[in-house]
Order: structure tokens, then sequence, then C-alpha cells
């Protein structure tokens, strides 16, 4: 189907992707906890949009350059891992009352989820590595084929992130009325974006 080879495959891998705990699940389930259901979105539509601008990077051809500099894709590890970082140390030092370190308008969610899928430069060598995996050469169609498979990756990270989110709305608005249990949460989200930063700059 659209020159991908094993179409089924393709999209079972994707979802299986999507399961695994990363930036990109805390950010949704943070934006959803601060800002409802409109936040959770918000950040879904912006983990969409990062991954399609590493996405259609890699198929340009940015994965070959960051491996061949490998100053450049050490630089932008860093500055995710910074990024990510700083994120997650302002969670841990916030006090009680004080702003949320997600702002509350779903345009700020969606470009702090944007940044941190971004900020990860070994997403565009992973799409680099997967996207040939399922590429049919003998019914390849070029660039349709490869629009195809983001254009699926972004419908099932929207579906994915529809379920994360209304699940996260469910258990916050149980929780919201429990300040300590919603702080705890709060420093535990933290200390998993301070862990993803640590993880992401030393390379595993």
């Amino acid at each position: 189907m659209f020159g991908v080879a094993d179409y089924g495959a393709f999209v079972a891998t994707v979802l299986i992707f999507l399961a695994i705990p990363g930036p990109g699940n805390l950010a949704l389930i943070s934006s959803t906890g601060k800002g409802g259901v409109r936040g959770g979105l918000a950040a879904t539509l912006g983990v969409i949009a990062g991954d399609q601008v590493l996405m259609w990077a890699a198929v340009a051809g940015v994965a070959a350059l960051l491996l061949a500099s490998p100053a450049v894709f050490q630089a932008l590890q860093w500055a995710g891992a910074a990024y990510l970082a700083w994120l997650g140390l302002k969670m841990l030092l916030a006090k009680p009352g004080a702003a949320p370190v997600l702002n509350i308008q779903p345009r700020h969610y969606f470009r702090q989820a944007g940044l941190i899928t971004l900020m990860n430069p070994k997403a565009i060598v992973f799409y680099m590595a997967f996207f040939p995996l399922f590429v049919d050469p003998v019914r390849h169609q070029g660039l349709f084929t490869f629009a195809a498979m983001a254009v699926t990756i972004a419908a099932l990270t929207f579906a994915y992130g529809l379920i994360m989110v209304l699940l996260a709305h469910f258990l916050a608005e149980r929780l919201r009325a429990n300040p300590w249990v919603r702080r705890t949460l709060e420093k535990i989200a933290g200390l998993c974006l301070v862990g993803f930063g640590v993880k992401l700059a030393l390379g595993r």
C-alpha cells in the first residue's frame, strides 16, 4: 500500500514506539494535568508537528549530515538535554502555589511539546534507519511513499495522544482535590524530565 512494505506491520511498529515512555508522553500527561483536555490536545499537536519536522529532515538527509559532523550532533544533543533538565529542575524547585512550569494557554503547550520533540536529534537518525525497513523497493513511489508514512504516523500519534489525554484528564479530575498528591506527581514528572535529559546527554 502506497509503496509501503507490510503496511500493517508498519502501523503496529509505530504504535509500539508511541507507547514507550519518553519525554513526549510526559509532555502530554503534564500538559493535560495543568491545562485539561485543551492543553493535552495542544501538546499532542506539538508532538506531531515536531515529529513531522524530524521525519522530513531525515528524508532530506539531515541524518547523514549529523553523522558526518559529530560536533554538530553532539551540540544538538546537549542542547536537548539541557532543555529537558531545565524544565525538570523548574518543576522540582517550584513552590506550592507558584505559577505552573507548563503554561495554561494551549499555544504554549503546543510550543513546549514541539520543542521537547525537536530537541532530540537522535530521532532524525532513528527515522533515517526506520523508514527504509518498510519501503518496498519495487512499488516505491518516491516522496508520495514517505508522505504516506508521515501522514500515518501523524494520525496514529493523534489517536494515541487523544486516548492518553482523556485518561490523564480522568485521573487529574480525581487528584485535583488533593494538592499534596498533585505536587508529588509534579515532582516525579520533574525528576523524569531531568532523567530524560541526562539519558540524552549520555547518548543512551
